[in-house]
């Protein structure tokens, strides 16, 4: 029986070498690669592929955050198969559930190992392999720390801030800027909506398309047009940013407007 599949790594060298191992198993077809979460999620229910090699850890929506959004918005699930460096409790967590895995540097007698799973799993009910990945994203939701620092590039060096002093962010043209306590730079992720699954909800809100804000370093919020608003920022320059029609509910119920 042929099999498609869709690789999705944010590093380069992991999907080329995973290809090429690909290569040599026979009637395994890549459909599609992907660098990211969410590249992943829209690949998955664009292409409905048989198996998914699926990177545990990748920048923004990580390849448990991959699972849970898939699960979340109902859309069927592939066999999936995890590709992780060595991390003892994600391997354990891994075998408890049955959840096939690969260890990086990839093998390529293993790579094979796990497609022959796959083929025999194609005929597990669904849901059943639903439950066990279920189970899995929270089983290790549980023991994952929370990461609190956001990393920023400017003038060719990389910055760890703390989340706590990141005051907003915006995206122009693509790019995204990050005005914190002590740097400004520009994140890695390509969209708000990456970067926003990297923070913590309850401190970060989007309240505009185009711009991400710290609730708790908002200075003062400021009546404008036609029952609108604008938020000053307590960053050096007081930045003023536009909250959108759609969110001013939200910005009402936040500071009891």
């Amino acid at each position: 029986m042929a099999l498609s599949a869709v690789i999705v790594d944010d590093e380069q060298l992991a999907r080329d070498e995973l290809s090429y191992l690909l290569k040599s198993v026979d009637d395994v077809s890549i459909v599609a690669q992907g660098h990211n979460g969410l590249e992943a999620v829209n690949l998955v229910k664009e292409h409905s592929p048989d198996i998914l090699f699926l990177d545990v850890q990748m920048p923004g929506l990580d390849g448990f955050g991959v699972i849970k959004k898939l699960i979340d918005k109902k859309v069927p699930l592939p066999q999936i198969i995890f590709g992780t460096a060595f991390d003892q409790y994600a391997v354990k967590a891994f075998e408890v559930n049955a959840i096939d895995y690969l260890l990086k540097p990839f093998d390529k007698k293993r790579v094979q190992q796990a497609i022959e799973k796959a083929r025999k799993r194609i005929q597990t009910p669904a849901a059943a392999s639903n439950e066990k990945l279920d189970s899995l994203v929270k089983m290790l939701e549980a023991q994952k720390p929370q990461n609190t620092k956001v990393l920023l590039r400017s003038a060719g060096r990389l910055y760890l801030v703390d989340q706590k002093d990141v005051c907003f962010a915006s995206i122009e043209d693509g790019i995204i800027s990050v005005v914190a306590t002590t740097h400004e730079g520009q994140s890695n992720c390509r969209t708000l909506e990456e970067l926003l699954e990297g923070l913590d909800p309850d401190m970060f809100w989007r309240a505009h398309r185009s711009f991400v804000v710290n609730i708790n370093r908002i200075k003062e919020v400021v009546p404008w047009f036609k029952s609108s608003y604008q938020l000053r920022m307590d960053d050096r320059k007081q930045t003023e940013i536009p909250v959108s029609r759609a969110q001013t509910r939200r910005l009402r119920e936040l500071f009891g407007l």
